[in-house]
């Protein structure tokens, strides 16, 4: 049993179970991430590979806190939803995320040292955990060690090799039922996380306080799915797809829409380079490819219907159109987990959260009743 003190102290706004959300690209931004965490949750903003504009998410971000903060002060006594009300901690209630085969550090870091997120989560290096070792080492040094590193991994291998060189606070273990980009090959968090834990646990020679906190990601989006994760040994999880059908999400409709349509996501999505070949986007690591519901982009090439060439410009021109086509019957990439079948309405984030965390509850509560 680890002696660990509870999450809530390093993040004393969120409540148990712990939700995080993705830093997914192009989509969480300030509001999704701000939202999250004023309902109890760990929000991310998406640094990306690109980091030109970080610093007007981090400058909205603060500005939105202040909000959060201003209505619920207004409310006097009242209880209210907001877990924002009563932090006046040094960082940030957000965290946010990198892709480290493109993001700029020398850029990166200035804005992280300034703003201080509650986090810096790391993901995709070129070729190894040893090229996120600048970013670990700058960021404790300069922060003094006031900024959490959130490492993410797909395989036993890899979290192994994060842990021995940028010794994380926290390892994410995505499964391979997770929407957009993770590992081309991995396996689901059912046996995944255990694996790792087991594996991390036999290195360490047992000393579960020298390990980091196992965080589950890929392919949970209700509070059955959280449920299974917590007890398969992780001590918070991450939800990227739930969140595509949330109010904040920077998301445009079609592509919500195609969300709340698919069904048996097992079957409708499937993991593809053709996505990123199409959108131009040939800089990930090779052993990387997006998870997205299938649809003409991928269907047609794989048949020979089209050329590469003449997918890249049908895609670019579907770019283009006033209403473009997102989901099984369009061309646009429309990335999304296996669990995307669970996601059946749009909500405003918080009550996501709040209502994932209290499913969560029932099902534990349960569970617990059921074994006396």
């Amino acid at each position: 049993m680890s002696n660990k003190p509870p999450f809530q102290k390093t993040y004393p706004w969120t409540s148990a179970p712990i939700i995080a959300q993705a830093p997914m690209l192009n989509i969480a931004g300030p509001e999704l991430a701000t939202a999250v965490s004023a309902a109890g949750g760990i929000g991310f903003v998406a640094g990306g590979n690109d980091v030109s504009n970080l610093e007007r998410k981090f400058q909205r971000a603060e500005q939105l806190i202040k909000d959060y903060k201003a209505a619920a002060a207004a409310e006097g006594n009242l209880p209210t939803n907001n877990s924002l009300q009563f932090y006046n901690g040094p960082n940030l209630p957000i965290g946010v995320g990198f892709l480290n085969w493109g993001a700029d550090i020398k850029t990166a870091l200035p804005l992280i040292i300034r703003y201080r997120p509650c986090a810096v989560w790391l993901f995709a290096p070129p070729n190894c955990a040893a090229d996120q070792v600048p970013w670990v080492e700058g960021i404790r040094a300069q922060t003094s060690g006031s900024v959490a590193i959130w490492a993410q991994v797909g395989s036993v291998e890899d979290a192994v090799d994060a842990v021995a060189k940028l010794h994380p606070d926290v390892l994410v273990v995505q499964g391979s039922d997770g929407g957009g980009h993770g590992l081309e090959k991995s396996a689901s968090i059912v046996s995944l996380v255990p694996e790792v834990i087991d594996k991390l646990c036999e290195d360490g020679q047992g000393n579960m306080e020298r390990l980091p906190r196992i965080v589950a990601a890929g392919g949970l989006v209700d509070g059955r799915g959280v449920a299974a994760a917590l007890v398969l040994g992780a001590e918070a999880v991450v939800m990227g797809t739930r969140f595509l059908a949330s109010s904040e999400a920077g998301i445009q409709r079609g592509y919500q829409e195609a969300i709340l349509e698919a069904s048996d996501g097992g079957v409708c999505t499937i993991r593809s380079t053709v996505y990123d070949r199409v959108r131009g986007f040939r800089s990930w690591p090779g052993k990387y490819s997006p998870r997205g519901i299938v649809n003409r982009t991928h269907t047609e090439l794989v048949a020979g219907k089209v050329s590469e060439r003449e997918n890249y410009d049908l895609y670019q021109k579907a770019l283009e159109q006033e209403s473009p086509g997102y989901g099984a019957n369009g061309r646009l990439a429309t990335f999304a987990g296996t669990a995307v079948g669970l996601v059946r309405e749009v909500l405003p984030a918080g009550e996501i959260v709040r209502g994932v965390r209290k499913e969560t509850e029932a099902v534990l509560r349960v569970d617990r009743v059921a074994r006396l």
